[in-house]
C-alpha cells in the first residue's frame, strides 16, 4: 500500500448533489459530494463525501478517494487490454487505443480515468448512469487490469528484465 503524502495528487469534484430529509420543523438540507483523486500517474481514487456544507462534503470525498488509491497498469498512454467491470446497475467497457486516439469517454468515466493519467483509450458506459456507481465501476475495472507481460514473468518465475520479446 502506498502513502498518500508521497503522491502529487489533484482532486477533480465530479458531482455535488443536495439532499433534503423532511423533518417536523422542515426540510433538512445536506451535500454530498463525489471527488475523485489522482496523480496522473497510474494512481487513482473515488469517495464520496457527505456534510451538512459543501466545502466540508468536498473536503471529506477527497479524503476518502486518498483512502481508497489503486494502481492503474499501464502499456504506453493506453491500459494493457480490455476489460469490463459492473458496480451497482453500472457497468463500464474500457478497450485500449491507439496513440493519438485520446479519451473516448463521457461524464465519471472520463474525469477518473484522466486522473489516471491515461491519455488513449475507448470506453462505453453499459446500463446505469449513476455517477457515483460509474465512476466506481471505472476505479473497480482499472483495479482488475493486469499487465500481461508481468503476469508471465511471475508464472514462469523470471525476472521483469528478461521480458518476453514483443513477438511471442
Amino acid at each position: 500500500m502506498i502513502e498518500p503524502t508521497e503522491l502529487a495528487l489533484t482532486d477533480k469534484l465530479l458531482y455535488i448533489n443536495r439532499v433534503a430529509k423532511v423533518v417536523k420543523g422542515g426540510k433538512r438540507l445536506r451535500f454530498s459530494a463525489l471527488v475523485v483523486t489522482g496523480d496522473g500517474n497510474g494512481w487513482v481514487g473515488v469517495g464520496l463525501g457527505k456534510a451538512n456544507e459543501v466545502p466540508a462534503a468536498i473536503s471529506k470525498g477527497g479524503a476518502v478517494a486518498k483512502k481508497n488509491l489503486v494502481k492503474v497498469p499501464m502499456k504506453g498512454s493506453t491500459i494493457p487490454h480490455e476489460i469490463k467491470a459492473k458496480y451497482g446497475a453500472a457497468e463500464v467497457l474500457l478497450k485500449p487505443a491507439a496513440p493519438g486516439i485520446g479519451i473516448i469517454a463521457g461524464g465519471s468515466v472520463r474525469a477518473v480515468l484522466e486522473a489516471a493519467g491515461v491519455k488513449d483509450v475507448l470506453t462505453k458506459s453499459l446500463r446505469s448512469s449513476n455517477r457515483i456507481n460509474v465512476a466506481r465501476a471505472t476505479v473497480l475495472a482499472l483495479s482488475r487490469l493486469k499487465n500481461p507481460a508481468e503476469e508471465v514473468a511471475k508464472r514462469k518465475g523470471i525476472s521483469k528484465a528478461a521480458e518476453v520479446p514483443a513477438g511471442g
